[in-house]
């Protein structure tokens, strides 16, 4: 069963209908898929609430668990904190931090901001994230992302490296756009292969620490 915590529809800049996105997601074999949209100060209200009615629909219909979320994007530092518990106040099940990528001008001290902020759920492609950095994130238990995104992924052998040797938990996540983005086994194979991530380890990370978030997330429903 294939589990997704960052993915994106056209309430920011995917290409999908949330309930469309969701419905591929299904078909394709998911058992969980977080919808986490672009939000930063003046939107994070209007997209949570937007993708918890659509996740809402889509529960009651499908067997998938939608879940309604956020990506915290290119906020100040100082800004991670506040935004995050707006969306987690609003409904959102997932908070995702967009990290410090090597392909986007993100602003130095994005990291730890979110690494140490409670709600905060998942630090999506942190780039070169420092192993003083990921042993706050084991310390907390904010799960580190290994991204199926191009340019996203450049940095994933370092992530997985730093991370693992801190004990930090790793998520493989799409950061899905449009509908051929979307998780396979296959892909989350290559994805971990592809950063070096120990055989031994895989399962832990595909089945153990998605079925934590899950867990984390689905209680938030209730």
């Amino acid at each position: 069963m294939i589990f997704d915590f960052h993915t994106h529809s056209f309430l920011s800049d995917g290409v999908l209908l949330p309930s469309e996105l969701i419905r591929r997601a299904h078909v394709a074999g998911y058992g969980a898929i977080a919808v986490t949209d672009h939000a930063g100060p003046g939107n994070v209200e209007e997209v949570v609430d937007a993708l918890r009615r659509e996740c809402e629909v889509a529960r009651a219909h499908w067997s998938i668990a939608a879940l309604p979320g956020v990506e915290v994007t290119h906020v100040p530092p100082g800004a991670i904190a506040t935004v995050a518990r707006r969306a987690r106040a609003a409904g959102a099940a997932v908070v995702v931090v967009h990290g410090e990528t090597v392909t986007e001008p993100v602003e130095p001290g994005t990291n730890i901001a979110a690494i140490e902020c409670d709600e905060v759920d998942i630090l999506a492609h942190p780039g070169l994230i420092s192993e003083a950095h990921a042993a706050v994130a084991a310390r907390r238990g904010c799960f580190i992302e290994l991204s199926a995104r191009k340019g996203h992924a450049y940095a994933n052998g370092h992530v997985a490296r730093v991370t693992i040797a801190t004990g930090a938990k790793l998520l493989v996540n799409s950061d899905g756009h449009e509908p051929g983005d979307l998780l396979s086994a296959k892909l989350i194979e290559i994805v971990l292969r592809g950063a070096a991530v120990p055989v031994e380890l895989h399962g832990s990370i595909v089945d153990g620490h998605a079925r934590q978030m899950l867990d984390k997330a689905v209680a938030r429903l209730r």
